[in-house]
């Protein structure tokens, strides 16, 4: 009788310390760490920036306008609870009035054509205009290969020396239910100011 009473025990204990193990498991920073980028109402359509986790480092990619955006991100994220590090490979766009006067046809060609209307209206829109040295890239998502194709063709022709088209096309991935779909506030900047 004596050795079922030990194995009890010992399965006993071991189920608790699985139990309190996984109760004190951290939540997945994935979820967090997006959450974060989202709310950074600094980034604009004219930045473009990625995240991804790897055990409690956080990656961030992509390019931004200003040195301070930069900043500002890898600080947001190295006070989110979890995280271990921060990698930081953010480039800022170069400065110019050349570059800026392309980034604002372009925004302007994109969101005033009534097929992106409702995009204009987001709160944060989910086309990314990144102009760099006279080049742009378009980044984000849109609904479907259409829309993909429109707002290459309506970049084009507008000073650029290349458009890269990298837009995903995501279809049922932008309708009203989505938080990046809200239309509070749209992100798109005043004309004439600072991207």
């Amino acid at each position: 009788m004596r050795v079922p009473i030990v194995s009890l025990c010992t399965f006993v204990a071991w189920l608790l310390a699985h139990a309190a193990a996984a109760a004190q498991a951290p939540e997945p920073l994935g979820p967090t760490v997006a959450a974060a980028l989202e709310r950074c109402d600094e980034l604009t359509i004219f930045d473009y920036v990625t995240a991804r986790v790897e055990d409690a480092t956080v990656l961030l990619s992509g390019k931004v306008t200003t040195p301070a955006k930069k900043a500002d991100l890898e600080r947001r994220m190295a006070t989110l609870a979890g995280v271990r590090e921060v990698r930081s490979e953010i480039a800022v766009l170069p400065g110019g009035a050349a570059d800026d006067e392309l980034r604002y046809q372009v925004s302007r060609a994109i969101y005033g054509h009534p097929a992106f209307w409702s995009y204009a209206a987001m709160r944060k829109p989910p086309i990314h205009i990144v102009v760099e040295d006279g080049s742009v890239r378009l980044e984000g998502t849109v609904r479907n290969q259409v829309e993909r194709a429109m707002a290459a063709s309506l970049a084009s022709g507008r000073g650029g020396r290349i458009v890269v088209n990298a837009l995903e096309a995501r279809p049922g991935s932008l309708h009203p239910g989505d938080p990046a779909a809200s239309p509070t506030r749209s992100r798109l900047p005043a004309s004439g100011s600072r991207p």
